[in-house]
């Protein structure tokens, strides 16, 4: 609750007052013009580490390793650029954090060491039902309908079905 306070309430208010008051220190329009500027730097910048970390993904996948870091990456892509693109101060600094490699690799460091002290990744091997298509063969399992022997059940076979309105 009191992060959502500081989130919707409080972060709105302070780049309000911010804005005004650099608006007053260096005039309006060239508040707004940096306020505009640095949302097409973030979308510019959104884009290329965007395209960089899909491509750092799609490699992860080529190389069969768990893209884990690339997603966080993606992620953490993602939260930046809507950040640079929300006008505000405050939010493009979080923004651009979060979009800057260098800073995004702390950030997620940070991040990681958090999480890590309270999950634990586990993961396995799933061959379950590789174990058996290899040992059944090409013969198909006789629990599969391909006898074609299905047939549709009427309400009297069905016995306790779902109840049916009565007809109208």
């Amino acid at each position: 609750m009191p992060l959502l306070v500081i989130l919707f309430i409080i972060l709105p208010i302070a780049e309000l007052y911010l804005i005004i008051q650099v608006g007053q220190a260096i005039g309006l329009l060239p508040t707004i013009a940096i306020l505009i500027a640095d949302a097409v730097l973030g979308a510019a910048l959104l884009r290329q580490q965007g395209r960089s970390a899909w491509r750092r993904f799609n490699l992860a996948l080529a190389e069969k390793r768990f893209p884990g870091k690339e997603v966080a990456d993606g992620l953490m892509i993602t939260f930046g650029g809507a950040l640079l693109l929300t006008p505000g101060f405050i939010t493009d600094i979080f923004g651009l954090a979060l979009l800057l490699p260098p800073t995004r690799a702390v950030i997620q460091r940070v991040f990681f060491a958090l999480v890590g002290s309270r999950f634990k990744l586990v993961s396995t091997v799933g061959t379950f039902g590789y174990s058996q298509v290899r040992n059944r063969g090409s013969r198909p399992s006789r629990s599969s309908d391909i006898d074609g022997t299905a047939h549709d059940v009427t309400d009297d076979e069905r016995g306790d079905g779902p109840p049916r309105l009565p007809p109208s």
